[in-house]
């Protein structure tokens, strides 16, 4: 029988004004609450010191990265309750659905061999832009045994501790990374199908969009650089992929139609026949052929940000320069 002791939460954010508002109530049945802030000026701190929260404020000296904000936020639910037993992490743009901390602590406790257990994260304003749709579609991942997890999960403490936590110089793709190397310590990761959290994206114009799919790129790159080597081959056949398809079809065919023969240039019309594919082979939407359109539209433009984050990873890391965090809100 779990008690009020055993879990805890870390919420991370920065400026989210009404949204860590409705975060932060939303997990008041825990006792155990840790807020990490990272520079707000909208009054964040102000709410959740006035709402009892345990407040980390990070040194902004330091390169800002949300696995630094959630390792720091960690540490100081531990330094607070070294007993814990599970920690969700929530990101302050996120509000936790009832019910779903009592499924997945009960998964946790009947599957002790499993380290993270997460849920459906749901779009709250799907309809405001194509974007958060897209964003949507994108968490509605498949039910079962995963490899990965999001920003929002319940985690087992001693699982967590045995891998000591985020890597803190991750700009993004962290959560993934932290759940290979706890798969590489026999851990396993679980997806539920239960509504998890209500998130609001925010995302209404293109060039929030290509920001964060940039970043996707990025991470990408970073992890196949930190495990490509592995068995597993971590992230090699995405980053690739992104090679091929943002980098060297189009250049190449272009080259070709420019010096060569201009008809080359119709090559590029494979880019329409692989939306078409994704869209109708592999539907994201099985209720709408439109929804489905749109992501394979999407998934293949952005090809192009990602390859421009894999070149910006590559640049620093030639250069041996610290990444910065690739914003989009």
């Amino acid at each position: 029988m779990l008690s009020a002791n055993d879990i805890g939460a870390v919420v991370i954010g920065r400026n989210e004004g009404e949204r860590l508002r409705l975060c932060l109530e939303s997990l008041s049945h825990l006792k155990l609450i840790v807020y990490v802030d990272s520079g707000s000026t909208d009054g964040s701190v102000e709410l959740a010191t006035k709402m009892g929260i345990i407040l980390v404020k990070l040194d902004l000296t330091q390169p800002f990265t949300a696995a630094r904000a959630r390792n720091a936020g960690f540490n100081a639910l531990l330094s607070n309750s070294p007993t814990l037993k599970y920690v969700h992490f929530v990101d302050g743009d996120c509000q936790l659905i009832s019910g779903w901390l009592k499924t997945a602590s009960e998964f946790l406790e009947q599957h002790p061999k499993h380290a993270v257990v997460c849920g459906r994260r749901k779009e709250r304003f799907p309809n405001a832009s194509i974007y958060n749709r897209l964003c949507d579609m994108e968490w509605n991942t498949p039910v079962g045994e995963a490899t990965a997890c999001g920003g929002d999960a319940l985690i087992r403490v001693a699982a967590l501790k045995e891998i000591q936590g985020y890597r803190n110089d991750l700009i993004a793709g962290e959560e993934p990374e932290m759940c290979f190397r706890l798969r590489q310590k026999g851990w396993k990761i679980y997806r539920l199908e239960a509504d998890m959290t209500w998130h609001d994206a925010g995302l209404t114009q293109f060039k929030q969009w290509w920001q964060r799919t940039k970043r996707g790129g990025f991470a990408f790159a970073a992890g196949s650089d930190l495990h490509g080597k592995s068995e597993e081959k971590y992230w090699v056949k995405e980053t690739r992929s992104i090679l091929l398809w943002g980098g060297v079809i189009p250049t190449t065919l272009i080259i070709l139609g420019l010096i060569v023969n201009p008809l080359f240039l119709l090559g590029l019309f494979i880019y329409l026949i692989q939306i078409l594919k994704i869209a109708f082979l592999h539907p994201v939407d099985k209720n709408s052929r439109k929804n489905s359109f749109f992501y394979g539209f999407f998934v293949v433009l952005g090809k192009f940000p990602q390859m421009i984050g894999l070149l910006n990873f590559a640049s620093l890391k030639l250069l041996s320069k610290k990444p910065t965090l690739i914003e989009y809100k």
